[in-house]
């Protein structure tokens, strides 16, 4: 009978469902030292927070199939070391949706109806009823920035209090808009006209800082704003000096820059409810939790695949050697392309060629999809829920294959439709190092890592002199450089590496230079 650990303390209703079909082990309390010795006789684990999954653990894991993590964020877990070797890792980030939006909702509560600051009045035996005059959320304008697992269940809320929803999502399609009845503006569109602003978007180089001083100071005088998302997304001294400016403003937070919150002028104020990240912890969710990755144990125990994958999916081992170099080509592609494109992806097409083709290619394209979706929402996409997460957000996917693979072993290539525009972006692995070799049909030839700029301009004599200055002034080094074109005078395409970041400032200037359509700063 296979052998199972509960590492840490979880909800006795997942142990249930392990019962009768493995040996279980429930010591919450293991040491890291006792965890590094025993790890080899289990065939499953499932933990918490506690519990570090290091790669030295990993490595010693000679039977373990499956990590399972009751909850939802993974930090404590190698997934490369896991991945590496041959580990699944799942987790249950469908447990705690409904929990963290009936958490944004308590406290929209609270602060429209100033229930906690009344508390505290009347406990301190006063009767002030004049000075907690409240706001009807009712045909208010709740604006959800984030519409994944979470901020779906915020909306399905607020319908019941009959309030007016807006969003900014810039990978929600109409349809997917329509049928939840709610509006798609752009960022700044949302946060002048909601009345309430609720954030369920992940923290990424993209949105941290999302809402500081300038998109605080748009909002409407009686706002409310929420974040239940992760700290870091709004500037909190930025935020203090809006609130302490402007006593109708108000905010709810639940996650902060900087966790425990200590010493925060934040806790001076009365338009203000801090709670101490617990829109996640009920009972319920725990109990979810437990029941989800225990049922995805057992499934792995019984040699099923799991739904919560976040690694990759099961493959043979010889399909496995033979994708293994392409994994990090399609990650690099998908981080620029998430990087390089807009709002509205309406199309991505892949077409694979040479000696990957004739073979399941489903982790890669599973493993490019990921890339591309992780960084704007806030539920994991996995290996498994990859393809079905595109869709939802309304991406048509194609999947091709050619054996004209021209000098190269094989290529990827990948077409996206977003808006009225289209990019394509095509790359091998060549030597080992993976390189982008063409975009938009103008061959390149880069190494796919560091600080980049893909520059369109036209080619006329002094453009890639302009290009240059522009970058010296802002002392930013171009360490390399390839220029693809298809004929004198015409369009040609630039992709640079550089020593510095390309800043907003930088992309703006250059933009704004004669024969230069447009420039994107990747960062690999």
């Amino acid at each position: 009978m296979p052998k199972v650990l509960v590492a840490d303390k979880i909800n006795e209703k997942g142990v249930e469902v392990l019962e009768g079909s493995a040996e279980i082990v429930n010591n919450p309390k293991i040491t890291p030292e006792e965890l590094l010795e025993t790890i080899d006789q289990y065939d499953a684990i499932i933990v918490r927070s506690r519990t570090k999954m290091t790669k030295e653990v990993i490595e010693n894991a000679k039977n373990l199939k499956i990590i399972a993590r009751a909850g939802v964020g993974v930090d404590n877990i190698d997934l490369d070391a896991a991945t590496d070797n041959g580990i699944l890792v799942v987790n249950a980030p469908q447990s705690t949706s409904i929990t963290v939006a009936e958490h944004a909702m308590g406290l929209m509560l609270a602060l429209s109806r100033k229930i906690a600051i009344a508390d505290a009045s009347v406990k301190a035996g006063k009767w002030e009823k004049s000075k907690f005059m409240g706001m009807e959320l009712r045909n208010k304008t709740l604006g959800v920035i984030g519409m994944g697992r979470i901020g779906s269940q915020v909306v399905k809320r607020s319908k019941a209090f009959e309030m007016d929803v807006i969003v900014y999502d810039p990978y929600i399609s109409e349809d997917a808009a329509k049928e939840l009845g709610v509006e798609i503006v752009s960022l700044d569109e949302l946060i002048t006209k909601a009345d309430v602003m609720t954030i369920h978007v992940p923290l990424t180089p993209e949105t941290k800082g999302l809402i500081s001083k300038e998109q605080l100071a748009k909002m409407k005088d009686h706002a409310i704003l929420l974040n239940c998302a992760r700290g870091g997304i709004i500037n909190e001294k930025d935020l203090y000096e809006a609130l302490k400016e402007r006593p109708d403003l108000k905010a709810g937070l639940d996650v902060y820059e900087n966790e425990p919150l200590e010493n925060s002028p934040l806790t001076t104020l009365d338009n203000v409810v801090l709670t101490p990240h617990i829109a996640a912890s009920t009972k319920e969710a725990q109990r979810d939790a437990a029941i989800i990755v225990a049922k995805q144990v057992k499934e792995v125990l019984n040699g099923q695949t799991p739904s919560n994958v976040l690694n990759m999916p099961l493959v043979d081992s010889e399909t496995f050697q033979q994708l293994k170099p392409y994994f990090e080509l399609t990650k690099k592609l998908g981080q620029i392309l998430v990087q390089t494109t807009t709002s509205n992806i309406s199309e991505l097409n892949i077409v694979y060629s040479g000696k990957i083709t004739g073979r399941s290619k489903e982790p890669l394209t599973r493993e490019l999809l990921k890339e591309f979706l992780n960084p704007i929402l806030t539920e994991p996409v996995n290996s498994v829920n990859a393809k079905s997460v595109a869709k939802q957000r309304g991406i048509k996917l194609t999947e091709g294959e050619t054996d004209d693979s021209g000098n190269y072993d094989a290529t990827i290539k990948i077409n996206v439709k977003y808006d009225d525009k289209e990019m394509t972006i095509e790359g091998t692995v060549e030597n080992d190092e993976v390189k982008v070799i063409s975009i938009d049909d103008y061959d390149v030839n880069l190494n796919l890592e560091g600080l980049m700029g893909i520059i369109k301009y036209v080619d006329l004599p002094g453009t890639i002199g302009k290009i240059g200055k522009v970058l010296g002034d802002y002392k930013i080094n171009i360490a390399e450089m390839k220029v693809g074109r298809k004929s004198e005078g015409g369009e040609a395409v630039m992709v640079i590496k550089v020593d510095q970041e390309i800043t907003d400032e930088v992309i703006s200037e250059l933009e704004s230079t004669k024969d230069i359509d447009s420039v994107k700063s990747v960062k690999l």
